[in-house]
């Protein structure tokens, strides 16, 4: 009998280590080490042999290995072919649709419509004749009819199991008449059974990872993976099953607002950075078109502290509504709190308007928020906030139907933003009168054409944070 020996792993960055402690040394990770084993001479087996690891070669057995075949990069090029899942919204994020023997990992907190989102796909799909299997390892076949039920799609033609053992999964699937799409939900709960670890567990994750996407891209079968997320809101387990995979979407959302963001953080067929928004409804997920009217749906009122951020998400540009509020404090160090926004670059904003403005909030309280629950990352949306600051601060409304756009230095020069031509299509075709503009896309070579584009809508160009004083006098 092989010998079998015990490590403890780090269930939040991965790594190995040969005694637990409380704390892991390379992530500092509290209560994170868990006991896992491994045979004898490092070597587990599986159905298609993907867990083997430690082999060593020697000279003799080298020399009766095959050599891979070495292909040219531009000869024997194949169109990849994709297939339209039906959902536009979910084809704009994987880039045009559903790639033949694709990885796709889905990620997002509890209950914010993961599962909802991919039996609709799934229904979808089936509609076109083509064959979808879902997985669930979390839920019951009559479990998942009932979701099916409330939503509709009771009828569709979707194969539906329950199970938990990768190597079952694998004999199911690999059979004559191979399934378009394969579902699993979700991986943390999944097993081979060679492991001795427990499901979830960064072992079994990593193999039971490795194993569905081998099988995937070995018999041209679209797969979508729900993974968890841990407490700060990434993929819970080895980072490694980010890699494996080709596309990585995270599905974001606040429980108070019912609007759902699918977000690509990466994508090997397609655009990263692409969103798709959803409502979330009594009958499931519902697409948001038009999304910057969503967001602006109460962008009229005559109110200061409030300014409209022309922004890009991947290749889509959203108009979104940014909502400042200053209020007395009478702590030694007053708060900032910010939803949608990086509280950082807040702190930055305010320096700069303290020094290059002289807007004194360092006595005030200082509250930004994002309307509709959306997320911003570009710098682009500078401006826009210090406007709502300065709004706020002196109770001064900005001009009416303003779109805005800039990045703002620690000199407090306004910068320009890329993608200056969608942004400004998209306010145009949203009835915006005004548009404040950084002074330097005056120096771009297409200004004229850009120009005359706009019409008769008016613009102002602001070279230095300064200049901003005209809006409030």
């Amino acid at each position: 009998m092989k010998a079998t020996k015990n490590f403890y792993s780090c269930q939040e960055c991965g790594s190995v280590h040969k005694k637990w402690t409380g704390k892991c040394p390379d992530c500092n990770s509290w209560n994170s080490l868990v006991e896992e084993y491994e045979t004898g001479g490092g070597v587990t087996g599986s159905a298609s042999g993907a867990l083997s690891t430690n082999l060593t070669l020697k000279g003799e057995d080298l020399m009766n290995r095959n050599k891979i075949e070495l292909a040219n990069l531009d000869s024997g090029t194949v169109a990849i072919p994709r297939v339209n899942v039906g959902i536009e919204e979910l084809d704009r994020v994987l880039g045009g649709g559903l790639v033949a023997g694709s990885a796709i990992l889905i990620g997002g907190d509890p209950g914010i419509g993961k599962s909802t989102l991919l039996i609709q796909a799934a229904a979808s799909l089936s509609s076109q004749n083509k064959q979808v299997f879902y997985i669930s390892g979390e839920e019951s076949v009559d479990q998942v009819r009932l979701r099916a039920k409330r939503l509709g799609l009771e009828k569709s033609g979707v194969k539906l199991a329950s199970a938990t053992n990768v190597l079952d999964i694998l004999k199911t699937i690999d059979t004559k008449n191979l399934p378009s799409l394969v579902i699993i939900d979700s991986i943390q709960t999944m097993y081979v059974d060679v492991l001795n670890s427990a499901p979830g567990t960064v072992s079994q994750v990593r193999a039971c990872g490795s194993e569905l996407t081998i099988l995937a891209k070995k018999k041209n079968i679209a797969l979508m993976i729900v993974s968890h997320v841990t407490k700060d809101g990434q993929i819970a387990g080895p980072k490694v099953l980010e890699h494996m995979v080709d596309t990585v979407l995270y599905f974001e959302g606040e429980r108070s607002h019912q609007f759902r963001i699918l977000r690509s953080i990466k994508n090997r067929f397609g655009a990263a950075g692409e969103i798709g928004v959803f409502e979330m409804n009594n009958y499931g997920l519902s697409q948001v078109n038009n999304p910057s009217e969503l967001f602006l749906s109460a962008s009229d009122l005559n109110v200061s502290g409030t300014s409209v951020f022309a922004g890009m998400e991947g290749s889509r540009p959203i108009l979104v509504e940014i909502q400042a509020l200053i209020s007395p404090s009478f702590l030694p160090t007053p708060r900032r709190a910010v939803v949608g926004w990086d509280l950082n670059r807040l702190a930055m904003i305010i320096a700069v308007l303290n020094s290059r403005f002289e807007l004194i909030l360092s006595d005030k309280e200082v509250y930004l928020n994002i309307a509709g629950g959306l997320k911003i990352n570009e710098p682009a949306a500078d401006l826009s906030v210090a406007l709502a600051l300065i709004s706020a601060a002196k109770d001064i409304v900005l001009p009416k139907n303003a779109a805005i756009m800039g990045e703002i230095g620690l000199s407090g020069e306004v910068r320009m933003v890329s993608h200056i031509d969608s942004r400004l299509k998209e306010a145009i075709k949203l009835g915006f009168e005004n548009l404040i503009l950084p002074a330097a896309i005056e120096k771009l070579k297409n200004w004229s054409k850009i120009k005359k584009d706009i019409g008769n809508v008016k613009i102002h160009l602001i070279g230095h944070i300064r200049d901003t004083i005209k809006f409030f006098k």
